[in-house]
């Protein structure tokens, strides 16, 4: 089976390297020194990784036959593909291969059908899977710990437990009216009662907290 295990990205330099998104939880069995891998479009490979190693958080690759920057960059946007035993499964009982998700049934904690994987998307900050109704709409679902809550393979389905407004954006549009009016009703009472709404008494309420945009959990090859 061909697996997708990572995107070549810019040159880097001017003696052949590349930068590569990866798309495996296992770069170095995937991406190491040696490994031959097929692309996509196919008449740029098959291309050998002759060296590899990390600079500022990014897999910096050259491949055997390219050893200047106007060849690196012609790479750009090729997608590096390995070929995997079916049978094979990650070493992390909490990974999982595309071809193990792909039509698993999704449903929720209390058992509601939601449709089935259709696509997994690998964004920078995290996967996604793409779910088909039955209606033959789309749901995305972040493949993040505190929403997939179990993946069971023996009976192919994916349990979720998903936050208001995920599987039916009518319920966060409700969520989000019912906020703005009891925002509306706290402002006009704070000024009832004489006293300044707390985003006008001073404070910058643009910078009361940080965000974490990191990944919730890593799961899985591309």
């Amino acid at each position: 089976m061909q697996l997708v295990v990572g995107r070549i990205g810019r040159a880097h330099g001017i003696r052949g390297e590349v930068t590569v998104e990866v798309r495996t939880d296992e770069p170095e069995l995937r991406l190491g020194p040696g490994a031959v891998l097929a692309t996509d479009p196919a008449p740029v490979g098959p291309l050998t990784i002759e060296s590899g190693r990390v600079h500022s958080g990014r897999l910096l690759l050259r491949f055997a036959g390219v050893g200047d920057r106007t060849a690196a960059e012609a790479l750009r946007n090729t997608l590096l593909i390995a070929e995997v035993d079916p049978e094979d499964t990650p070493e992390d009982p909490e990974e999982f291969y595309d071809h193990q998700l792909m039509d698993l049934e999704v449903v929720t904690v209390d058992g509601t059908v939601v449709g089935r994987i259709s696509e997994i998307s690998h964004l920078p900050s995290q996967d996604l899977f793409i779910v088909e109704r039955a209606d033959g709409s789309e749901v995305m679902i972040p493949f993040v710990s505190e929403i997939v809550t179990e993946i069971d393979l023996d009976e192919q389905r994916a349990v979720i437990d998903p936050p208001r407004g995920l599987i039916d954006a009518d319920e966060a549009e409700v969520a989000s009216a019912r906020e703005a009016e009891h925002g509306a009703a706290a402002h006009g009472a704070a000024h009832e009662a004489g006293q300044a709404p707390e985003a006008e008494s001073g404070q910058d309420a643009g910078h009361g907290s940080e965000q974490d945009s990191g990944r919730g959990s890593e799961r899985g090859d591309a």
